[in-house]
């Protein structure tokens, strides 16, 4: 039996194979799906995108299944409580930045529509497929990155520096990032 050859970046643990052979790259176009991706992503900053992963569940049922709308609404009170949450990662200015950015996300989604409509027009409304033979060869950002990044900040977003912004188009499948070799780059 033949093995599927995979991007080497999942290879560290079953949770993030599935994830690769399931989630990444396929274009997203659910607002809330689009907003999870955003505050996993604030909290990657920094970390690895395994140890984010394997909190996904804490980070699901901490921040109210992502709910945008009672996010935005936080207070001090349920902020000081996600600060002792060992489901997450306990960082101030990424709980207070989730806070911030469900704020500015519920703007952004009244003036174009949905956020969908905002996010993918620094792809042109398609995803970018990339012709990769090396995972080294990946770039950690891109001028698409770079345009979503300054108008994120231009419009008061925290903890959306253009390698972020990049790593958020990879996961939602704004740019088809798997390596050539790999099985599931003919399938997103």
């Amino acid at each position: 039996m033949k093995t599927k050859t995979r991007c080497p970046w999942c290879e560290s643990s079953e949770q993030m194979i599935k994830y690769h052979d399931e989630e990444w790259g396929v274009p997203i176009h659910d607002d809330n799906k689009l907003f999870e991706f955003i505050v996993l992503d604030t909290f990657q900053a920094g970390l690895s995108w395994k140890t984010i992963l394997h909190r996904r569940d804490g980070f699901r049922k901490a921040f109210d299944n992502f709910n945008i709308k009672k996010i935005a609404k936080y207070d001090e009170k349920k902020i000081q409580s996600l600060l002792k949450d060992e489901g997450i990662i306990r960082n101030k200015l990424k709980v207070y930045a989730t806070v911030t950015n469900a704020q500015f996300f519920l703007a952004t989604q009244k003036e174009f529509g949905s956020f969908d409509k905002y996010i993918w027009q620094f792809t042109g409304g398609k995803a970018i497929k990339n012709n990769w033979k090396d995972h080294k060869k990946t770039p950690a950002k891109t001028k698409e990155s770079d345009a979503m990044s300054k108008d994120l900040y231009k419009r008061g977003f925290k903890f959306v520096g253009s390698t972020i912004c990049y790593a958020f188009m990879q996961a939602a499948g704004m740019v088809n990032d798997h390596l050539h070799s790999c099985y599931r780059y003919n399938k997103v």
